[in-house]
């Protein structure tokens, strides 16, 4: 459980796992749930366009305390591919990121900062981590730079 108070279903588990050993997926988004008290399954995804899942995050809503619905964070996991410099070939690294919007209401920013730990604990294997405040930090150029150097 997550210093907020937020547990981490078994379902978030089960699809990491799904990605990490099947490899079929290509993508997990997790949200909190609308009662701030479970981090759940949003979506899995099979299909490795990244352009879709990142027009996912932009497009994320959550519930602040009053229930009015605003811009959202979420959790993801993408198994993100790609080509090394020195041309030997592709790699893909399990990669975790935080979507939380600079412009998303405080209260939903503060559950998604505070929680993101416990998520991560959960999820064995992940190997590289962004924490994304602004649209420019998910673009897939960006993430295969960070992701390609080991961050």
């Amino acid at each position: 459980m997550a210093q907020s108070g937020v547990s981490v279903t078994p379902e978030c588990i089960q699809a990491f796992n799904d990605l990490k050993l099947g490899k079929s997926t290509k993508w997990i988004i997790y949200k909190i749930s609308d009662d701030y008290k479970e981090i759940m399954v949003e979506e899995t995804s099979t299909d490795p366009d990244y352009s879709k899942f990142r027009e996912k995050l932009l497009n994320a809503k959550s519930k602040n305390k009053k229930g009015e619905e605003g811009i959202g964070g979420r959790y993801a996991v993408f198994d993100v591919e790609y080509d090394l410099e020195s041309g030997e070939g592709k790699r893909s690294k399990i990669t975790f990121i935080s979507w939380v919007p600079d412009d998303a209401p405080q209260y939903p920013r503060m559950m998604y900062s505070s929680s993101k730990d416990a998520l991560k604990r959960a999820l064995n294997g992940l190997a590289a981590d962004i924490q994304a405040n602004d649209p420019d930090d998910i673009e897939h150029d960006s993430v295969i730079q960070r992701v390609s150097k080991g961050r």
